[in-house]
C-alpha cells in the first residue's frame, strides 16, 4: 500500500513520528514537497543518528500549496491507498486530494473552517455555541481602518491563517492597534488579518483523534505563556488523563466545526464555566509533544492517526497509559544574534524521571528576535509519574547549563 503524504520544511512529527510509523505499517511513501533538498538532508542525517528504519520513499517535488497541483501531480503518479498531511498549511490541500480519489480524509470544508480563523469565529457563532469578538482585516484593506473599529480593548492582532505565534501580538488601544497592523503589514504585504476579543484566563489544549465515528479525547496540556504582548509557548504540563472539566465543552464546539477525523490539536482559554477557543489546529500537536505522548502513553499513535487515513476504524479503547506526567520546557532566545554556545542533545534518567534534551539550533547560528516559537533554540522533555520530581529534575537540568547568544 502507498501513502502519499504533502509536506514543507521537515519537521520531527514527520522525520521521528508518521514515516517510522508507516514503516512499521508496511506502507511506502510518497512524499510530496516543494522542499526536496531540506528532506532529503534531514533523512539522511536522521538515519546517520540511528534513528528508526524509514518506509520505502520517494521524494517529490510540487507546489503543495495548490491543491490541483497536488492533484495532479498525483495523478500522473498512479492512485495511492492513502493522502496524508501533519502540515497547518496543507490540510485543505490533503482533504480535497483525498475527496477526489474518493479516499478516506478530512472534510475540505471543515480543514478550511479551521484554518482560517476568521471563518472559524463565524462558524461558531452561527452554531451558538460560542461567540467571540472578531472582526477581519482583508489583504486589500488599509490598516488604518482597523482604528475605526469597535474592538474590545485590549485586543488581539493576528494573521488569518497563522502559526506559531507568528505575528500573533495584544494592542492596548485603537492606536496601537493600528501599529501593530502596520508593522505586521510591513512584514508581510497583503496578508489578511484577524483582530478579536483578548481572552483573559488559564490557557489549555486538548488533543483528540478521531475516525469520523469516534472521537478520543487522548491528552490535555495546560500551557504557559511568555510575558505579553507577545503569546510564545514557554511551557507545556501534561494534565491527568481527559476528560477535564471542560473537555465535553470543546468536544461540542468541535463538532459544531466537523472536526472528527485524524488527530487535532486544540488550545482554548478557561473562563469559569466556559471553553473559548484560541484556536483548532487539524494536525497533531508538534515542538516534540506528539512524540512525548506516543512515549509516555505507550501507545501507537502515529500508527493509529495514519490508520484512520487508510479507512480503518480505532479501537474504542485506545488502551494508554493514565499514571504518565510530562513537562515540555522550551530555552527561547531573549535577543537576535549567533548562538556561541549550548548543551548538546542528551538522554538522561534521574529519580525516576526521562530527560530528552534536543537542541533546535545549531551553535554558530545567527538570528534576529522574531518573538514567535522560531526564538526556540534546544526543547527539554521531562517524563514520569511523580510532577514534583519533573519540576525538580527540569530546574535542576536548567540550571546546571547555560545558552549564550552573541550580538
Amino acid at each position: 500500500m502507498r501513502l502519499h503524504l504533502l509536506a514543507l520544511n521537515p519537521t520531527d512529527s514527520v522525520t521521528e513520528g508518521f514515516l517510522p510509523a508507516a514503516a512499521r505499517l508496511g506502507l511506502a511513501v510518497t512524499l510530496l514537497t516543494d522542499q526536496p533538498a531540506a528532506h532529503r538532508q534531514a533523512y539522511e542525517r536522521y538515519a546517520a543518528d540511528g534513528g528508526d528504519k524509514l518506509p520505502e520513499l520517494d521524494i517529490v517535488e510540487c507546489d503543495v500549496r495548490d491543491f490541483r497541483e497536488v492533484i495532479g501531480r498525483i495523478s500522473a503518479l498512479g492512485r495511492p491507498d492513502a493522502v496524508f498531511t501533519n502540515s497547518d498549511h496543507l490540510q485543505t490541500q490533503a482533504a480535497l486530494a483525498a475527496d477526489y480519489f474518493a479516499l478516506p480524509g478530512k472534510d475540505w470544508r471543515a480543514a478550511l473552517r479551521t484554518k482560517n480563523k476568521a471563518q472559524l469565529r463565524r462558524a461558531l457563532a452561527e452554531a451558538g455555541v460560542d461567540t467571540v469578538w472578531s472582526a477581519e482585516l482583508g489583504p486589500a484593506e488599509d490598516p488604518e481602518a482597523a482604528g475605526g473599529l469597535d474592538a474590545p480593548f485590549p485586543c488581539v492582532v493576528k494573521p488569518r491563517e497563522g502559526v506559531a505565534s507568528e505575528d500573533v501580538v495584544l494592542a492596548a488601544d485603537a492606536a496601537s492597534l493600528v501599529a501593530r497592523c502596520r508593522e505586521i503589514r510591513e512584514r508581510r504585504p497583503g496578508v489578511a488579518l484577524v483582530i478579536e476579543e483578548y481572552l483573559d484566563g488559564q490557557l489549555y489544549t486538548l488533543e483528540t483523534l478521531g475516525d469520523g465515528h469516534t472521537l478520543h479525547a487522548i491528552s490535555a496540556f495546560r500551557t504557559e505563556l511568555s510575558p505579553l504582548p507577545y503569546f510564545i509557548e514557554e511551557r507545556l504540563d501534561l494534565l491527568p488523563a481527559p476528560p477535564q472539566p471542560h473537555s465535553d465543552l470543546v468536544l461540542e464546539q468541535l463538532r459544531a466545526l466537523g472536526v472528527g477525523f485524524g488527530a487535532c490539536h486544540t488550545e482554548y482559554v478557561a473562563q469559569g464555566d466556559r471553553a473559548r477557543l484560541i484556536e483548532v489546529n487539524y494536525r497533531a500537536i508538534g515542538d516534540q509533544c506528539d512524540l512525548t505522548l506516543a512515549h509516555l502513553m505507550d501507545i501507537p499513535l502515529f500508527e493509529h492517526i495514519l490508520r484512520t487515513h487508510l479507512g480503518e476504524r480505532l479501537p474504542v479503547d485506545l488502551g494508554a497509559r493514565t499514571d504518565g506526567r510530562a513537562r515540555m520546557e522550551y530555552i527561547c532566545a531573549q535577543r537576535g544574534g549567533t548562538l556561541t554556545s549550548a548543551p548538546p542533545a542528551s538522554d538522561t534518567e534521574r529519580d525516576g524521571v526521562r530527560l530528552v534534551y534536543r537542541p533546535l539550533r545549531e551553535e554558530g547560528e545567527k538570528h534576529p528576535l522574531y518573538r514567535t516559537n522560531r526564538d526556540y533554540i534546544g526543547v527539554l522533555r521531562a517524563t514520569g509519574t511523580d510532577q514534583g520530581r519533573i519540576d525538580r529534575a527540569v530546574e535542576e537540568f536548567l540550571t546546571e547549563r547555560s545558552w549564550e547568544i552573541v550580538s
